[in-house]
């Protein structure tokens, strides 16, 4: 009992702090709203247009600014008082759902509007995700950084259990207006959360100074220490063959499995059920290595893959359980690392490089992987993922067994970290 106990407080111990609990909380209410839009829109999409390609260029709309100006969304955070800058990017996030809502009232509705408003919430997205993710350190004392990271992760993971599920309902019910509604209203919780935060409790970092090329020394800096470089390289392969759920799953279950929008919804809630269990098991981790990344990729491999041979329905609800759990013990492992790793002057632009590498790369991986499984069925597209992730995990193991040499930048970079 008493061992039982002192694992609850190692596991909730950032929750103790009150801003974090107001930041846990609206953003998990704002999480679940958002999964509505995202679930709502795909299923929109691909009944329209019955097609892969289709739903693989609206998660370029969604994503794409994320490539193209993420890195320059990571430097205002650095730059920024974080907690108004997400005030802002939230409140113009709930302005983009209340447009799809408007757009979903009307009789019938030019599709390339959704296309439209789904750029402009990418392009909130690219200023919104990386202060959102490098604010959470300044919310919690610095010795309950790693456990407040892999907190917001079962945040997250949370909200796509209940995200999809209430999409799924709320679709067949109400239809897609109202579940574009209830997204936007979900910000208010975000928000009141950000102003009702006391300022005096935070924990700043200072404010970079404005300066040329701080975009380009973020890239450098990551190239410079082995502890960021590998887990983004190994991130940036698997955000564009294997994190394309958004694409392959919709497709795989109701093309392959024969499934329809509530089965689809349901596996997706089943997924994150795994994600959840994952995020919670990663919070007793003090100190993520890149080995906990290495073995997350192969992990997540591997459930990819066995993911991909399911015959029917039955048996892909406890296989969706497994690669939930795969996936986020690999994301958790590879955002902690940079939350605890990099300067906290440079965290920002980190944290905006590896949103870049793998949310931006999804508009490069969602049209090819959407192709795919048009062209060859949507069981190869799941493949592909699986086989990414353990050609990352590959590259991952080789590259931390290379020697250390003196000239080498990674490797002086790593033993000062290390030092």
């Amino acid at each position: 009992m008493n061992r039982a106990r002192g694992a609850a407080r190692t596991t909730f111990l950032s929750l103790r702090t009150r801003n974090f609990r107001l930041f846990f909380f609206g953003q998990l209410i704002s999480q679940i709203g958002n999964w509505l839009t995202m679930i709502a829109l795909t299923l929109l999409v691909l009944h329209a247009t019955k097609s892969g390609v289709a739903v693989g260029g609206l998660v370029a709309c969604q994503y794409g600014p994320i490539l193209l100006l993420g890195a320059y969304g990571g430097l205002i955070a650095d730059r920024s008082d974080k907690r108004m800058l997400l005030v802002i990017t939230q409140t113009l996030q709930m302005a983009q759902s209340f447009t799809l809502a408007a757009l979903a009232f009307m009789d019938h509705p030019p599709l390339i509007a959704f296309y439209v408003t789904s750029l402009a919430g990418g392009i909130f997205l690219a200023f919104d995700n990386p202060a959102r993710r490098s604010f959470v350190s300044e919310i919690v004392p610095p010795a309950q950084m790693s456990n407040a990271v892999t907190l917001n992760t079962a945040l997250m993971t949370s909200s796509r259990i209940f995200g999809p599920a209430l999409a799924g309902v709320l679709v067949v019910t109400v239809r897609y207006a109202w579940t574009f509604m209830i997204d936007a209203l979900s910000y208010v919780a975000a928000i009141g959360g950000y102003l009702l935060m006391r300022k005096g409790e935070l924990f700043p970092v200072p404010k970079s100074v404005r300066a040329k090329g701080q975009v380009r020394e973020g890239v450098r800096y990551v190239r410079t220490v082995r502890e960021l470089y590998v887990p983004m390289v190994m991130v940036t392969i698997i955000g564009i063959f294997t994190f394309n759920f958004s694409v392959t799953l919709p497709l795989f279950v109701t093309h392959s499995l024969r499934g329809s929008d509530g089965t689809y919804t349901i596996i997706y809630a089943v997924l994150s059920v795994g994600s959840l269990a994952a995020a919670l098991r990663a919070a007793h981790r003090l100190s993520p290595g890149v080995e906990h990344v290495v073995r997350g990729a192969f992990l997540f491999g591997a459930a990819m893959l066995l993911f991909s041979l399911t015959p029917n329905l039955l048996s892909a609800f406890p296989t969706a359980l497994f690669v939930g759990f795969a996936s986020i013990m690999f994301m958790t492992s590879a955002t902690a690392i940079v939350q605890v790793r990099a300067d906290p002057s440079m965290r920002g632009r980190v944290l905006a490089l590896q949103a870049i590498v793998l949310i931006g790369t999804t508009p490069i991986g969602g049209p090819l992987l959407g192709w795919a499984c048009d062209q060859f069925g949507a069981r190869y597209g799941v493949a592909i993922g699986g086989v990414g992730a353990v050609a990352a995990g590959l590259w991952g193991r080789a590259e931390c067994r290379r020697p250390l040499h003196a000239d080498d930048p990674a490797g002086v970079a790593a033993s000062v970290v290390s030092a």
